[in-house]
């Protein structure tokens, strides 16, 4: 931790106007293995701050992450015990009040830095603050995290080349300032940068600290100029607490518990070692007689691999703690305090209206700058539609027409839905993003839900749908009518949305998307078989007939069938005296042999199927969403 307050061996800091201060950091300069674990299995973990008290029991043995803890973002089931923040209970919404960095980059990155920070201050800085203040604020925020020159540059995705990385880190810990938090928790900050970028953004850490800001972060093997910007120190090694105090006097209490850190040694890297057992500063019990820093050659073999044991060493490390001076400081300023149930609540500064005016907007200019799903698929659409107008070009009246129009209509709707398909990432690739910023009080879940659905219904289904119909349907030339052309267009459209809606269903939950499109192709090939094109409907066998019931091809193939079949003769280049057999000489006799009901009911009851399972999907991607873990 950084710490705003003057309690260490070095002072950095004046102390500042009374600050909210939370428990410290969990410096997790522990094993790797240990690196997003900790704390598990313990029976008691107690740190004590400045005006801060920490006692966490974990009852079930669960694994979890000690700052997720702190921040009030680890989900409360399984955890008893309290975090007091100057000796009151953590409130409920203090996860929205305090700012959070979290390890990988959680911004847009089709934005810009400084449209990333205006939609932060809209979004969490209160509805009495003006709009002039606002940019005020984001003005200023730019210039102290020296993000000038690259203010209005994107921050950049996989597509867009963007701002560097530690720009991308500063950029993140802007999105948590712009509250201006009194406290601020960050995940491995360092993650992904090199030294010199590393160093840069702990040293503008420490200049916030130094300005009466709390400063909590957990940091993986940071090198000593890192380390020595430290004020306060927490070690855990398999959720044990094995050191907890100033961050300079560190290296002088394990040298007192016999590890001295040789010369010129990483402080970091030394406690690692220790940890892992590696330390070449071996230390040995007094009670079972052996020297420390030196094993005789006599000691019997199972008291070498008691000591060499990691899991000796890690007993003896908590044992020393819990005998030291810092461990009964702590446990007696502490003292009982009283186990009160942990709670989680989400609070927010603005209006639902005003939420879903930004969110959406936010969510349109990141879809128009994705060149993948706006313009590509626009582009892909007009493809497929110039190849279907070209193979079905110019149908005919007669009976090669017939079936010329009934493969046309199958495939249109079946590529409807494999198209839409691509909607199954909508919410997988924003996941982490989501949930940080609905944590954070940026937005209601309904807000976020009903802005990413507009988005997807209107850019990537209705304009596609509607640039396949102008040129596929007077390419194949199908019922030159305009109510059989609109008709023709709505139902695409609602086949669209239908599928859609089952993409997002099945992926809502998910967290890869190739697992996703694994489960949707298995449905809509089951769906594609009861179409009315690979078997005739009637002649199913009763115990599976229903399964037609749950095919959204076969709605959309049904009620395109009956815009276009109704009113059409075949039969007109036959000898009207004499018809073979089996021929189908009018539109309604082909639809009565594919079982469609062509009457007014029966033409628009598929649409009515097709609305009333678009509905029932997104209810259930909306309750998968509500329902998702959201905390660690």
């Amino acid at each position: 931790k950084m710490s705003p307050t003057p309690k260490t061996i070095n002072k950095f800091q004046e102390k500042p106007q009374k600050p909210l201060s939370v428990p410290q950091k969990y410096d997790n300069t522990t094993p790797q293995r240990n690196r997003t674990e900790t704390a598990r299995n313990y029976d008691e973990l107690m740190c004590k701050y400045t005006e801060v008290q920490v006692r966490l029991v974990n009852g079930n043995g669960s694994l979890f992450r000690f700052l997720d803890v702190l921040a009030a973002r680890k989900d409360p089931a399984g955890l008893s015990g309290e975090v007091l923040i100057n000796g009151a209970p953590q409130p409920p919404n203090f996860k929205c009040l305090s700012g959070y960095v979290v390890q990988d980059d959680v911004v847009m990155g089709t934005l810009t830095v400084r449209e990333n920070f205006t939609f932060s201050a809209a979004l969490r800085l209160p509805s009495t603050v003006s709009q002039e203040e606002k940019e005020q604020k984001v003005n200023k925020l730019i210039q102290e995290l020296g993000l000038g020159r690259v203010a209005d540059s994107r921050v950049g995705t996989q597509l867009i080349r963007g701002i560097s990385g530690g720009e991308r880190k500063r950029t993140n810990i802007g999105m948590e300032l712009i509250i201006d938090p009194p406290v601020l928790f960050l995940d491995e900050p360092t993650t992904g940068l090199d030294a010199s970028t590393a160093n840069s953004v702990l040293l503008l850490l420490k200049r916030m600290a130094n300005h009466g800001r709390t400063i909590i972060l957990s940091i993986h093997q940071p090198r000593y100029s890192i380390y020595r910007l430290f004020d306060s120190l927490t070690l855990l090694v398999t959720g044990k607490q094995v050191y907890h105090g100033p961050a300079q006097n560190a290296l002088e209490y394990f040298s007192d518990i016999g590890h001295t850190c040789e010369p010129h040694n990483n402080p970091a890297d030394f406690f690692l070692d220790v940890i892992n057992g590696d330390s070449t500063a071996v230390a040995c019990s007094n009670m079972e007689g052996l020297l420390c820093g030196f094993v005789s050659m006599t000691t019997k073999k199972a008291e070498l691999e008691e000591i060499l044991s990691k899991r000796g060493i890690e007993d003896k490390l908590v044992e020393e703690y819990r005998n030291c001076n810092y461990y009964k400081q702590t446990k007696a300023e502490l003292g009982q305090a009283a186990t009160t149930a942990p709670s989680r609540t989400i609070t927010y500064n603005t209006s639902f209206l005003t939420q879903f005016r930004w969110v959406l907007k936010r969510t349109f200019r990141n879809l128009m700058l994705n060149p993948q799903t706006s313009v590509a698929q626009v582009a892909v659409t007009l493809f497929l539609a110039l190849v279907v107008g070209a193979i079905f070009f110019d149908v005919q009246d007669n009976q090669s027409g017939m079936q010329n129009r009934f493969g046309a209509l199958f495939f249109i709707t079946v590529n409807q839905c494999f198209s839409s398909l691509s909607s199954a990432e909508l919410f997988i690739s924003e996941r982490k993003l989501f949930i940080h910023e609905y944590i954070s009080g940026y937005y209601r879940l309904s807000v976020y839900f009903l802005s990413k659905i507009l988005s997807d219904i209107i850019t990537l289904r209705t304009i596609p749908a509607i640039v396949f119909t102008c040129v596929a349907y007077f390419m194949i030339g199908l019922k030159p009518t305009a109510d059989a052309f609109f008709l023709f267009m709505f139902t695409v459209m609602l086949v669209a949305y239908t599928a859609t809606s089952m993409a997002l269903a099945i992926s809502a939950d998910q967290t890869v998307v190739a697992i996703a499109n694994i489960f949707m192709t298995i449905a809509c090939v089951f769906m594609m078989i009861f179409a009315g094109l690979l078997v005739n409907l009637p002649s199913i066998v009763s115990w599976l007939a229903w399964l037609k019931y749950l095919s959204i091809p076969r709605y959309g193939l049904s009620a395109l069938q009956v815009n276009e079949f109704t009113g059409l003769k075949f039969c007109q280049d036959l000898n009207t005296s004499f018809i073979p057999p089996g021929i189908a000489c009018t539109g309604e006799e082909f639809l009565t042999e594919q079982g469609v009901d062509y009457s007014t009911w029966g033409f628009w009851q598929n649409h009515v199927a097709l609305g009333a399972m678009t509905i029932c999907f997104l209810a259930i991607t909306y309750l998968k969403l509500r329902f998702i873990r959201k905390f660690t």
